[in-house]
Order: structure tokens, then sequence, then C-alpha cells
């Protein structure tokens, strides 16, 4: 848009210019009128010589004479008119010059960020539909893997663009203990052996309780039992079924993760749940977002 005000500007200075054809006419018929006035004057001067009175023809003469002087004092200005104003057009071009320069190189700037930057954004989508299509089939392989469990007391779906499977305190642990218990392990096994099969990503084991108080000689709260659920879900991983401990995090969230409000038992239940995220290297994930200057 700048792009074309500009030619715009320019072409109605151009428009404004006296052109060379009209500031020769208006000289020519200047020279013209000039030379009549020169002759006026020298008859006049003879008409008065020879009569030596103001007679009809010598008033004439003065009449023409004055017409004459007026004439070429009008052109003079038109003249002068004319160059002051080429003058100035010329110097509004000059500039107008100098910023579509200046312009030109801003705009080939920006053209050149703008293709590097699509460039970038291209190959960002390029990455995380990749990483989609990772994650779908994960999903499929790790649900074909568990057709035979409750859907209860286990739930995998993609969230956020994380693969994440929801196990539930009932079939995961006693009431109040983070021990395993023998079902678990099974269920355990089958989304390990699929952890295993992706060895690009993390997983991240998350305990979540309800609001109800604990305090026992081994918890002191809602936060070490969190958290001693998912380093037990962490421990089983590693030394039962040979997850890399590397690419395991592991962490508590207590009673402030909620899914749904306390307020019930069924809901309570709900709470009550260690989940499992599979998600890219952390610091893949950063490359991912990475804009490179």
């Amino acid at each position: 848009m700048k792009k074309f005000g500009l030619i715009v500007l320019c072409v109605v200075a151009l428009s404004s210019c006296v052109t060379k054809k009209k500031f020769q006419a208006t000289q020519t018929e200047k020279d013209k009128v000039e030379q009549s006035l020169r002759q006026t004057t020298s008859d006049l001067a003879e008409c008065e010589k020879k009569f030596g009175l103001k007679s009809a023809e010598y008033a004439a003469l003065q009449d023409e004479l004055s017409k004459a002087k007026a004439k070429v004092d009008e052109l003079s200005k038109e003249i002068d008119y004319q160059k002051n104003a080429n003058v100035k057009l010329l110097d509004q071009l000059s500039a107008l010059s100098v910023i579509s320069k200046e312009g030109a190189a801003s705009i080939k700037q920006s053209l050149e960020t703008i293709d590097k930057q699509r460039g970038e954004i291209s190959l960002l989508n390029a990455q995380i539909r990749t990483k989609d299509s990772v994650n779908l089939v994960l999903v499929m392989n790790l649900k074909r893997s568990l057709a035979d469990v409750n859907d209860t007391d286990v739930n995998v779906k993609v969230d956020k663009g994380v693969v994440l499977i929801s196990l539930s305190d009932n079939m995961l642990y006693k009431s109040g203990s983070s021990q395993i218990s023998s079902k678990a392990g099974v269920v355990l096994e089958k989304i390990a052996k699929v952890i295993n099969d992706y060895k690009t990503f993390d997983v991240l084991i998350e305990g979540n309780t309800d609001n109800v108080p604990i305090a026992t000689n081994c918890i002191s709260d809602n936060w070490d039992l969190s958290v001693m659920r998912a380093t037990s879900i962490a421990r089983a991983l590693q030394k039962s079924y040979g997850v890399d401990p590397s690419r395991i995090i592991a962490g508590g969230r207590s009673e402030y993760n909620a899914k749904v409000p306390n307020d019930s038992k069924a809901n309570k239940a709900i709470n009550r749940r260690t989940e499992i995220i599979i998600m890219p290297k952390l610091d893949e994930f950063f490359k991912l977002l990475e804009i490179k200057n």
C-alpha cells in the first residue's frame, strides 16, 4: 500500500511539473512581445520627433506601448512562476527518490524476514504434524494392547499434544497405600512394552489424590501419598519391565489437580488416579519451539 501511495504521489508531482515545451512557448511569446515593444518604442520616438506633439497616432502608439509593457511584465511573472514551480517539484521528486530507495531497502529486508519466518513455520508445522501422527499411532497401539482392561480403570487419549494414560487408584493400589496390586502389574507390563517401542519419548508419572486428609507413620499427607504412588510406578516400569530410568520423571500433585469437584464419593474416586504421560523428550520439545535468528 505504501509503495502504491508513493507511485501515485510521483505521478501527481510529474503531472504538475511545467513541461519544457510549455516553458519554451511562454519564453518565445515574451521575446515577441519584447520585440514589438522595442519597435513600438522606436516608432513612438520617431513620431514624437517628427511631429513634436502628441498626435492621435502618437497616442495610439503610447497606448500600444503601455499594453506591451504590461504584457511583458505578465509574461515575466509567468516565467518566474514556472521556474520556481519546476525547482520545487524537482526538489520534491529528489526527496521522493531518496524515500523510495530507503523504502525499497526496508521492504526487501521485511520480505526476507517474512520468507525466513515462513520457512521456520513450515518446518515447525511439519514437525508438529509428524509428532501428532506418532501420538495417534502410539494411542492406537496402547488401546489395542489394553483392549481387555476395564475402561473405567484405564483411559488413553491425546491431550494437549501428549499421550495421556490415566490409571484409577482402585486398580493400582489399596486404599491409603502406595503398594502396587498384582492386577496392576499386568496393565503396567502392557504399557511398558509400548513405551519401550518409542525410545525417543519421555515418561512423566503423576500421582493425584482426593481431598480426604491422610496421616500415618509412613505418610504425612496427600503430598506424600501422591509422590510415593508415582515413584512406585516409576520403579516398577524400571525394574520389572525394563524402561530406561533416564526417560522417567516421577512427581506428585496431591489433591490440587482435581478433574472434578471432590463433592461426592464417585468424584473423589475419579480424582484418585495416577497418570502416565508419554511425551517428546524435553530438549527435543524445546527445539521444536526454538526460533532461530
